[in-house]
């Protein structure tokens, strides 16, 4: 089976699917890897490298008319998908619950689409293929240096024969892995550094930090499945709105990590809180994107200045502004799961597997994971219409 690693198309991407260090562990299954010319050198890993790791350089029309597996960071762009065909698989972070239009397509195709980050995340054994995790990891530690950058003063407590700075104060809105690794980031840099999160269990995590736990009372507890917050209520995000704004304002950076796949991040810093921080002031929205974000004025990719001297930094697609560290995981998460899935040398889809039938999202010219087909089903017949009845299909 030849495994194929392409240079990522998305503006702005730095990472790579598969690093030189990782090939050895797919030749060793008896999988053939080829690289696209030029894959790795955003992220610092040449070809060279990819060559003396037992990999096969190849021109981007050689090494797709070939490939049976297609490995990426981030979904295929227009180009890409053309020269995809039928019989082919694509592995990668598809965002299936963002752009579900790609997974029909796909399975038009006949492409089998693999997407990590739909994996069934509370199974132990997936763990080493959480790449959800991994790039939160990574995102987390950007976003609190992305914070230090931006603002004016310094992080740390300072005495100096010029005068004493008091240490900056951090609040940390969420604290799954994101939250958590800008929590202990920031601490790192010295910062008097709060935490909060709608889950209870997570004040254990958050002061094992060194960090403070914000309490608030307008939410007891808003835990979720499997780990995660459940969405609140319209009264419960209202209450939550109105007395985090109080804690806001004392604070001169904040960084916030809520977000929900393929639904609009949960507004937590209004436009009035905005309003109440000092100048000087730093919001780092880690939830900004094209549905919305968790600040009020954030937007993807975009940062702006407030009329009371508010930074508000809308920060897009962070682990690949760290790219060497964010492909060393991400390649030892996509080839855990790419050997899962493989055996004798070749791909064995089975969907009664937890772990395949979460990442599966096309199979045999069909939507096949529940959540992506069901969402599809959503946007392509509102009114109940037969998908057969409407234009274009």
């Amino acid at each position: 089976m030849k495994v194929a690693v392409v240079k990522e198309s998305a503006p702005g991407e730095r990472r790579v699917a598969l690093v030189p260090e990782t090939v050895p562990r797919l030749t060793a299954a008896g999988l053939e890897v080829l690289v696209e010319e030029g894959a790795g050198d955003a992220a610092w890993f040449p070809d060279s490298a990819y060559r003396a790791a037992g990999a096969t350089i190849a021109k981007t029309a050689d090494l797709y008319a070939a490939a049976d597996v297609i490995l990426t960071v981030t979904r295929p762009d227009e180009a890409a998908t053309g020269r995809l065909r039928a019989g082919q698989t694509v592995v990668g972070m598809l965002s299936p619950l963002v752009t579900p239009e790609l997974a029909r397509e796909l399975a038009a195709k006949g492409v089998t689409a693999v997407s990590l980050d739909l994996l069934p995340r509370t199974l132990s054994r997936a763990q080493g293929m959480d790449a959800l995790s991994s790039q939160a990891n990574v995102a987390g530690y950007k976003a609190a240096l992305v914070a230090a950058e931006a603002y004016g003063r310094f992080f740390p407590l300072l005495i100096t024969a010029a005068g004493t700075a008091r240490p900056a104060k951090l609040l940390v809105l969420g604290a799954g892995v994101a939250g958590l690794q800008a929590i202990g980031t920031a601490r790192r840099l010295g910062a008097q550094v709060s935490g909060y999160d709608v889950r209870p269990a997570s004040k254990g995590e958050v002061e094992s930090l060194g960090a403070t736990f914000l309490e608030l009372t307008s939410v007891v507890s808003a835990a979720g499945e499997g780990g995660y917050a459940r969405e609140l209520t319209t009264e419960e995000r209202d209450a939550q709105q109105a007395e985090l704004a109080a804690h806001i304002a004392k604070h001169d950076v904040v960084i916030t990590t809520a977000q929900v796949p393929g639904r609009r991040p949960p507004l937590l810093v209004t436009e009035d809180a905005v309003g109440a921080m000092a100048a000087g002031s730093v919001l780092v929205d880690m939830g900004a994107s094209a549905l919305g974000g968790n600040v009020a004025g954030s937007a993807p990719g975009r940062t702006v200045v407030t009329a009371n001297g508010v930074t508000i930094i809308g920060a897009a697609n962070l682990p690949s502004t760290v790219p060497t560290a964010a492909s060393n995981a991400f390649s030892r998460n996509i080839s855990a799961l790419l050997l899962h899935m493989t055996a004798d040398g070749a791909l064995q889809i089975d969907t009664t597997d937890e772990i395949q039938a979460g990442v599966v999202i096309t199979r045999d010219g069909e939507v096949v994971q529940p959540a992506v087909a069901k969402l599809l089903q959503e946007i392509l017949q509102p009114e109940g219409a037969s998908l057969v009845d409407r234009p274009g299909h």
